[in-house]
This record gives structure tokens, sequence and C-alpha cells, in this order.
């Protein structure tokens, strides 16, 4: 009784283990392709910045990309600390599973020891011949060979099963040593990141400290930006507007306010469908970037009492990078302001994609464009090197967040 009740404790506890073992394997899988993530993108900030270490940024955007890579640093840090606290738990678990092994093998050669140990004196006393020969009917006779039959059986399971134990234990102490190599690696990778991401801490202050001494001039230079920004967004608002107003006009749809929707057509409808349902699996509307603006209100990196409204996100990218369409659609306009780069707009049903600050424009009002089709190239600024595409998504008249419709944005 016992024994018995061992072993359902000992199948208990290897049951809760290998449960907990899934769940955290699944985590564990989870947070490395997040680390592999974030350390990909430090090397393409890391890329971007080496390649303009000849030209002269200003201290605006030194700060800002000094800002973006202690943000992604410092979530590689936490990612990987997660990593380390999950692989300790893991461990702990391992150590419990192989405990729980040796305990029930030890049952299973202690059980076996004793029934070879019971076969061995049944031997001396009496032979299997004699055992069966002694039966006093044939169906007693027959039940016994069974008995043999099932006893020889059941000592072969029991070896089987020591054998099969013996080698989960085995496995168990290998993957230990595994675990605890990975998460000796991960606290040495740690620690360097660590030490980076103190020296650009320091680095940061060095240049905040000398942008404080004439505050107030860069934040009129954030203010003179955001107040251009915003002239161009009324722009791009202003036609968005004309184009609902058109496509209204051409349904012959009556409102009597100003309409804020488009009126679709059934090839529009099923555009804007398939947009829809590519929502968080669009393709990036340059092949290599990294996001240096994200979308919203936000404090500004210089002057946390100034708040920057961005109606999309803002893509710092390589020299001569090509701008792709990020769905099928058609050039709804190409728009070319006073004091600002060349603009392509692409209307996807009612979703309308926006691709500001092109060097060099490939296509034209009305051309029908495919998925990845190269419709530009981003403008570099020769003075300071910088290669940023400013990128928008629409619906209607209503602006989106592009991190919620691009694919790992």
């Amino acid at each position: 009784m016992k024994s018995f009740k061992h072993t359902i404790l000992v199948f208990s506890l290897l049951l809760i283990s290998s449960i907990s073992v899934f769940a955290q394997g699944a985590k564990q899988k989870e947070l490395e392709a997040r680390r592999l993530e974030l350390s990909r993108e430090i090397q393409q900030i890391n890329s971007l910045l080496s390649s303009n270490q000849s030209k002269k940024k200003s201290q605006i955007s030194q700060i800002e990309d000094l800002n973006h890579k202690l943000s992604v640093r410092e979530n590689l840090i936490k990612v990987t600390n997660q990593q380390a606290n999950l692989l300790t738990r893991e461990i702990n678990n391992n150590q419990k599973q192989i405990t729980a092994n040796r305990a029930e093998l030890t049952l299973l050669k202690e059980s076996y020891a004793s029934m070879l140990q019971k076969a061995y004196k049944n031997k001396n006393k009496q032979s299997r011949v004699m055992f069966l020969l002694s039966s006093n009917t044939f169906k007693q006779a027959y039940k016994r060979v069974q008995y043999l039959n099932q006893y020889a059986d059941y000592q072969k399971e029991q070896a089987e099963k020591i054998k099969v134990k013996t080698k989960d234990l085995q496995d168990a102490n290998l993957n230990l040593l595994e675990q605890k190599e990975a998460k000796s690696k991960l606290i040495a990778e740690n620690k360097i990141e660590q030490q980076t991401l103190q020296k650009e801490r320091k680095e940061h202050e060095e240049i905040m400290q000398s942008i404080k001494k004439d505050l107030n001039k860069y934040t009129a230079q954030i203010k003179a930006k955001q107040k251009e920004a915003s002239l161009i967004d009324r722009e791009i608002d202003k036609l968005i507007s004309e184009a609902i107003a058109a496509s209204n006009k051409k349904a012959g749809v009556k409102t009597t306010t100003k309409s804020k929707s488009f009126a679709l057509t059934a090839e529009a409808k099923a555009l804007a469908a398939d947009f829809l349902g590519n929502k968080g699996k669009l393709p990036w509307p340059v092949e290599k970037g990294v996001v240096k603006l994200r979308y919203g209100k936000q404090p500004s990196p210089l002057d946390r009492n100034l708040t920057i409204n961005s109606n999309g996100v803002r893509i710092s990218t390589a020299k001569g990078e090509k701008v792709r369409a990020v769905f099928n659609g058609e050039v709804m306009s190409i728009l070319k302001p006073r004091r600002s780069n060349p603009i392509v707009m692409i209307k996807h049903g009612n979703y309308i994609t926006t691709y500001q600050n092109l060097g060099k424009i490939y296509v034209k009002t009305g051309d029908k464009v495919t998925t990845k089709q190269e419709i530009g190239e981003v403008f570099t600024n020769p003075t300071t090197g910088e290669t940023i595409l400013k990128f928008r998504i629409d619906k209607d008249d209503k602006t989106q967040n592009p991190s919620s419709w691009i694919y790992k944005m």
C-alpha cells in the first residue's frame, strides 16, 4: 500500500512537471524570438548610424537616435532577464523531475529485483514442468501456462520500463546541463548589454547637457518642424476629403452633411476587405529600416513638456533604399509640397497609404500597383546623411496606427 501511494505521488509530480515544462518551453521560444528581433534591430540602428558618421547630424537628431537605441537596448535587457529567470524556473523544475525519475526508477528496480528473487526461489522448489504436470485438469494446466507466459511478459515489461526510465533520466540530466549553459550565456550577454547601455546613457546625458544650455532654440526648431508637418498633414487630409466627395458624387450618393467615408464599387469593397484581412501582415514600405518616431501623441525627446503629434511613423533607412507599396492599389495622387519632398498616395478601397519624403518617383497618378512594387526611392539629406521615410495609413478620413497593420513594426 505504501509503495502504491508513493507511485501515485511520483506520477502526479511528473504530470504537473510535464505540463509546466511544456508551457515554459513555449514561453522560452517566444522570448528567444523577441530577443533575436531586438538584437537585429540594434544591428540595423548601428549600421545606419555608422553609414552616416561622416555627416554632421543635428543634436536633435542625435538625441532621437540615442533615445531609440536606449529604448531598444533596455527592451533587449528586459527580455534577456525574463529568459534567464524562466531558465532558472525550468532548471528547478528539471531538477524536481530528475528527483522524481530517480525515485520511480528506484521503485521499478526494487520491484524487479523482488520479482526475480521470487522467481528464482520458485524455480528451486518446483520446476516449470512439474508445476504444469501437477495440474489436476487440462483446463488448470492451460491456465498455468497462461500464468507463466503472462508472468514472463510482465518481467520483460518491467525490464523495458527500467531501460526507458534510465534513458529518460540520462536525457533529463543532459537537458539540465544545456539549460545551465544557456543561462550562463544569457547572463554573460546581458552583462555586455548593460555595459553598453551605461555608455549610451552617458553619451545621452552629455548631449542633453549641451542642449539644455540653449533649450529655447531647440524647442523653437521642434515647433517649426511640427508646424511644417501639420501643414503637410492638412494638405493630405484635404486630398482625402476631396477623393471621398468625388467618390460619393460619382456614385450618386446624396448627403446633407460632409461625407466622411468613400462610396465604394464592388471591386473597391473587395480590395478594402483584402486589405483589412491582411491587417498585421502587411510588408514594410522599405525592405530595411527602424522606426524613429511612432504614431500618436508623445513627449518631445528634448522637452518633455512639448507634445509631438504624429499621424504616421518615421522610418530611418539606408541611402538609396527603395519605397514599396504595402498592398495592391491605385496611385491616388502625387503631391509636391513647396517646402517638402514628393509624396505618393495609394488607394486600397477605402484605405489610403501615404509615402512621404521621396527623392525619386517611379509611378504616376492612376497607375495600378501591386504588393511590394517599387514606387520610388527615399530622399537622403545631403547635409546630415539621414534617409527618412514618413509613412501613414488612413481609413476613409481617419488615421490608423501603422504598427497595427505592418508586420512586426
